[in-house]
């Protein structure tokens, strides 16, 4: 190679290294632990559609404050050792842009990069899901169970039931089954239940099966043989069809089957058929398309042959809509840790500030074309969830339709609970809690 040619390339390095700086040096990057195959393959394809068309939709209107959205994606297969490695290789950025904060869904790689994003000062977004004493930011700075943690989606269903039985006094002598997922998420909530059914006077059964869930004969003659007043179903994926195939089988009325937030989506219900009519599940958001923020998406990236969607009849489901929320108070986030630390990209720390001092309130999410879609919510130093109420939707065979108003769980019992699971947690990783009686 002569002289010339080695200087020319040079320059053109160099050129191109310039370029890159310059392009990140106005770039906020988002690393996405998606999957979008396996048994789980509907809710990573909904929900990661939904998040990142948000992103499209946010960068089409000028980026947060100019400055643009980036992400990319790395297959998990919701296996937490591949979730482990994806971290690891999306942490550190696209082309140097910051990171803002990880969305995994999934409880399982959540609870295996916890100490990971924390020692990287990383936030990890575990909306409506993840560790329930993870609430306490106090312990847990960088993990934010966003909306719902699991303890106030069974406190939820819990006062649900005891609204359909005329009080939560008349819940004593009932018996409920909960019918989980064999895994870490499925098996989070039984303690909390069993403290629920101790204090209610109900008989509480818990029945698990194992992943992914396709055999689930034996526990259904279990429940049809126990008789129970309602079932609540804490499935995932195929899991949730199944067992509403099985429960026909044997008997079980669908109307007295309670889905978590993980049990609620098209996909849960119809593929089961006739069987999931009349079916109930929790939501935290309907789904639909009349909300202006999808319609938003719909014009700026939909119609324009930019969306994420391999199926756009799932535009407006309730993964999609998932994906969106989520979307929303990531970008909010984002933008009020701009407000402090300048409106440039951030580092995950700054972003974790905005995501202690995220409030949502029914004018901004008029702002955002959001309201009804999300629900109001604040958080705090101390409180990493900031919502914790839900609505009851069913299934009438071919579309769900809401049935409630907000149902809140019992936060004032639940925090004792959540308390002392994480200053447990605290004691054993000689984890001094932060003073949030000093958060400005």
């Amino acid at each position: 190679m002569s002289k010339r040619a080695l200087l020319s390339g040079l320059a053109l390095a160099i050129s191109l290294s310039a370029a890159f700086t310059a392009q990140a040096d106005n770039e906020q990057y988002f690393p996405l632990q998606s999957y979008r195959v396996g048994p789980y393959a509907a809710g990573g394809t909904g929900f990661f559609g939904g998040f990142i068309d948000y992103l499209k939709y946010v960068n089409a209107k000028g980026g947060v404050n100019g400055v643009k959205l980036t992400w990319s994606e790395c297959e998990t297969e919701y296996v937490v050792e591949k979730g482990v490695e994806c971290y690891e290789r999306l942490k550190k950025g696209l082309d140097g842009a910051p990171s803002a904060a990880t969305n995994p869904l999934s409880v399982g790689i959540a609870y295996a990069t916890l100490e990971r994003s924390t020692a990287d000062k990383l936030p990890l977004i575990t909306i409506n899901h993840g560790r329930t004493d993870s609430t306490d930011g106090s312990v847990f700075p960088y993990a934010f169970p966003l909306q719902l943690n699991p303890y106030s989606e069974v406190s939820a269903i819990i006062n649900y039931i005891g609204q359909q039985a005329g009080g939560l006094d008349q819940l004593k002598g009932k018996k409920i089954v909960t019918l989980y997922h064999g895994s870490p998420y499925g098996k989070e909530t039984n303690e909390v239940l069993q403290t629920l059914a101790d204090k209610y006077g109900f008989k509480l059964t818990l029945l698990e099966v194992p992943h992914p869930g396709n055999e689930q004969q034996s526990q259904w003659l279990n429940i049809r043989r126990e008789k129970p007043d309602w079932v609540i179903l804490r499935g995932w994926g195929v899991m949730n069809p199944v067992a509403l195939k099985t429960a026909q089988k044997v008997g079980f009325p669908a109307d007295h089957i309670i889905g978590n937030i993980w049990s609620n989506s098209e996909d849960d219900a119809a593929p089961a058929g006739a069987a999931a009519k009349g079916y109930i599940a929790i939501t935290t958001h309907p789904s639909g398309t009349g909300f202006p923020v999808l319609q938003g998406i719909q014009q700026q990236v939909v119609a324009k042959g930019n969306g994420d969607l391999a199926d756009p009849k799932r535009f407006g489901t309730v993964y999609y809509n998932l994906g969106v929320v989520n979307g929303i108070l990531n970008v909010e986030a984002l933008r009020i840790a701009q407000e402090k630390f300048g409106r440039q990209p951030l580092t995950g720390e700054q972003v974790r500030w905005g995501f202690e001092h995220l409030k949502l309130d029914n004018a901004r999410l008029e702002e955002l074309g959001a309201l009804g879609l999300v629900q109001p919510l604040q958080l705090s130093c101390s409180d990493h969830e900031g919502g914790g109420a839900v609505r009851f939707q069913q299934w009438d065979g071919s579309q769900w339709k809401l049935i409630s108003d907000w149902v809140q769980a019992d936060r004032a019992l639940l925090r004792p609970i959540i308390e002392a699971s994480s200053h447990q947690y605290a004691k054993e990783k000689g984890i001094t809690p932060r003073d949030c009686s000093q958060d400005i």
